[in-house]
């Protein structure tokens, strides 16, 4: 099969939509499938052997000035001719999915839509207040153009019915159980991430360091929970804010990492702290469960499908820092706790590979071949 990707974020950008699309492609590839990538500002000229168009991009400041918005060009449909796909997959429609939903219903061709991100309550968290109901119906009409439109995670399927976005399917959850690995624990990470406090508790945030991951809310529990360690791994445009929000605690901050270095920062953790109620689905809790590493997430979006309350993990209520502390101290203080949640939540990773959500996407895009050729049959030609 042929397939040509419209995304609104790739690599060196790093986050849970990028790393689903990577570990697609990588399968695609070894399944005999060949794709072909539209992305924004930057990108490699090419990932798992799959070519990769370069879109010019403009930041999205100064709300969110590593987003880079992709800028239609005419020779982008040119490309896609050339290339023939037989089925063309936009990636969280904003700009550049907008001109690729318009070049693929030019063309009848087969359209899916995946949503992955709830632009509404990122207009909330980025105090865009007047976009919220305006992006509401963004997203439901673009979305409705697709013959099959795929959500991240059970919550997001029923938001997205939620909005009016019709011919939803579950794009199956996946991660990479080889890389994050309980195995990768490291004495010599811990004593970097707790900044040369090894013995003591350390909670761990992989990710964006942004406003809407709402890490401000950690303040509480780095404060008030005895002797804890916070390390925020990740980089993103709330992080001179929250450098200054926690300075004088026990907080390091270590930039982007990525690789073995991620893996080993994972699985020397005590617990991972996520605070985030804006995520579809939460990749980073997923590759801190398959490192053996116990989340506390909120009980909102995509978490609560990924954290088994009381069996892999503890969920709060979002907004409600007393709980938030209350479980990460819960977590902390209590080993055997910690140790059978950690053991838990490896468990149940191991049941998602990238190959199997992969042949679910694959078996997706013949379903949208299906609804196209029954309510709008190719031309003769």
């Amino acid at each position: 099969m042929r397939i040509v990707f419209f995304t609104e974020t790739f690599l060196p950008k790093i986050d849970g939509v990028v790393t689903r699309l990577v570990r697609t492609l990588e399968q695609l590839g070894a399944l005999g499938h060949q794709a072909l990538i539209f992305a924004p500002h930057n990108p490699p000229e090419s990932y798992a052997g799959h070519r990769i168009v370069r879109v010019p991009g403009v930041p999205f400041r100064p709300w969110y000035p590593e987003l880079f918005l992709g800028l239609p060009r005419p020779r982008l449909g040119r490309e896609l001719d050339r290339f023939q796909p037989d089925i063309v997959h936009v990636i969280n429609p904003v700009v550049l999915g907008l001109w690729g939903t318009a070049i693929a219903k030019q063309r009848n061709l087969p359209l899916l839509a995946s949503y992955h991100t709830d632009i509404t309550q990122y207009a909330e968290a980025l105090r865009l207040r007047f976009l919220t109901e305006p992006s509401r119906i963004f997203l439901r009409d673009v979305h409705n153009q697709a013959h099959v439109n795929l959500c991240t995670s059970g919550p997001m399927v029923n938001s997205a019915r939620g909005l009016g976005i019709r011919r939803v399917r579950l794009w199956p959850k996946a991660v990479d159980t080889d890389l994050y690995h309980p195995d990768k624990r490291s004495q010599a990470m811990r004593v970097r991430l707790t900044d040369g406090h090894p013995e003591d508790p350390l909670m761990v945030y992989v990710g964006r360091l942004s406003f809407e991951k709402r890490l401000d809310w950690l303040y509480a529990p780095i404060t008030q929970i005895p002797r804890v360690r916070l390390a925020l791994v990740g980089s993103g445009p709330a992080e001179a804010v929250l450098r200054e929000r926690f300075k004088g605690t026990r907080t390091v901050f270590t930039g982007y990492m990525g690789g073995e270095e991620l893996a080993a920062a994972y699985a020397s953790a005590d617990v991972f702290a996520f605070p985030s109620d804006t995520e579809t689905l939460g990749f980073v809790a997923m590759e801190a469960m398959a490192s053996g590493v116990p989340p506390v997430g909120a009980r909102a979006g995509g978490i609560p499908d990924v954290i088994q309350e009381g069996v892999t993990g503890l969920m709060f209520t979002p907004g409600d820092l007393g709980d938030l502390t209350d479980k990460l101290r819960r977590l902390l203080t209590d080993t055997e706790l910690r140790r059978r949640l950690g053991a838990a939540a490896r468990r149940d990773m191991e049941r998602f590979g990238w190959r199997t959500a992969t042949e679910g996407l694959v078996d997706a895009y013949r379903l949208a071949i299906r609804v196209r050729d029954r309510f709008d049959p190719p031309t003769a030609g």
